[in-house]
């Protein structure tokens, strides 16, 4: 990466994280009503305190920020008119106004679910659906499991102090990784990655415990179709630096960039299910509040949840910039980390039922 991109990309990163912070403070000073859900909703929140949702406007803001920044900075580029790019800012824009009408007036979930798979069909329509199986079918399919998946799951990890900011930083970290990796600094995507990096800092600053702002549907929906294409794009459908196309490692590597909210998600599902409650209705018993049962203070559930984050970062590293020959033996040690990882905090609900936390 020569001197001029460095300066751009480092310049960018820094204009976005100090904007972030001021238009969330703005936000926060004049916000009276909008995303302050009313008393009677039947909303279940880890804190009781009511806080502004206003967090996921400056994600958007920001997102656009960086759109128009790649323009200016690399003029003798067409690729914001390419149809790929066209088709995320399409669905983001889509999942945006959608989790902004949630927070604003609760809408139904069937409607959101609609939404959902409109983001979906947008991605595989514009060439970014999952191309890893030979079989169309299969492909669309798995796309828009994987959209509405990731979507609600960033959605329920949303429950705690900090937690989505951090794990979706880390998520885009891993995507940053991966362009390096390849070499492909001239990418768009880059600017819009630092951006969002430096909208989730900036808003880490309020968001941190005890948090005076939430990021609300407005920005888990806006974060939760970016993440879902970040997926599909630099993990599912992404060769590796030797140019190879392997399923099982691109599924790994999948899994690893995402271990958090996947096992969240699945955790909550299981538990409910064996509870014979709805896997839809809300709770306090995701893996971040038995975390907590434990005796662990919010502030330290989201560090540990870095830790994790952390940890698998440089395990998809060590796969994408080091690995030649692919093998059994590392399907085993990978998929041995994320069924251990996965493990341990489904066992710490378990665990915690026993002692009468549901």
């Amino acid at each position: 990466m020569n001197n001029y991109l460095v300066l751009i990309y480092a310049g960018f990163f820094i204009c976005a994280t100090v904007l972030s912070v001021l238009l969330n403070g703005l936000f926060l000073r004049f916000a009276r009503t909008l995303g302050i859900r009313n008393n009677a909703e039947d909303v279940v929140r880890w804190s009781s305190a009511q806080k502004p949702s206003l967090g996921g406007i400056t994600f958007f803001v920001i997102f656009l920020f960086a759109n128009a920044a790649y323009a200016i900075f690399f003029p003798h580029k067409n690729d914001l008119f390419d149809k790929s790019l066209l088709g995320l800012l399409c669905s983001v824009t889509a999942a945006f106004l959608m989790g902004l009408g949630d927070d604003a007036y609760n809408t139904k979930p069937l409607l959101k679910f609609l939404v959902q798979l409109g983001c979906g069909w947008l991605l595989i329509a514009t060439g970014n659906g999952i191309q890893i199986f030979g079989n169309d079918a299969l492909n669309t399919c798995m796309t828009l499991l994987w959209v509405v998946g990731i979507m609600n799951s960033i959605n329920m990890l949303d429950n705690m102090d900090a937690i989505t900011a951090c794990v979706s930083i880390f998520i885009l970290l891993n995507a940053l990784i991966a362009i390096y990796v390849g070499k492909d600094f001239n990418n768009p995507h880059v600017i819009i990655l630092l951006g969002t990096i430096g909208a989730l800092l900036g808003f880490l600053f309020y968001n941190w415990h005890p948090s005076k702002l939430y990021m609300g549907d407005t920005g888990s929906q806006f974060l939760g179709i970016l993440l879902a294409f970040i997926g599909i794009k630099y993990f599912m459908n992404a060769p590796d630096f030797g140019g190879n196309y392997i399923p099982s490692k691109q599924v790994l590597v999948t899994a690893l960039a995402f271990i958090i909210p996947i096992t969240d998600t699945t955790t909550v599902f299981i538990n409910r299910i064996l509870r014979k409650q709805s896997p839809f209705v809300g709770g306090k018993d995701h893996t971040t509040h038995h975390l907590s049962y434990l005796g662990l203070s919010d502030s330290q559930v989201a560090i540990a949840f870095c830790g994790i984050s952390l940890i698998s970062m440089m395990l998809i590293f060590l796969v994408q910039a080091t690995i030649v020959h692919w093998n059994w033996n590392h399907i085993l040690l990978f998929s041995g980390y994320i069924a251990t990882v996965s493990g341990i905090l489904f066992g710490i609900t378990r665990y915690n039922k026993k002692k009468g936390h549901d």
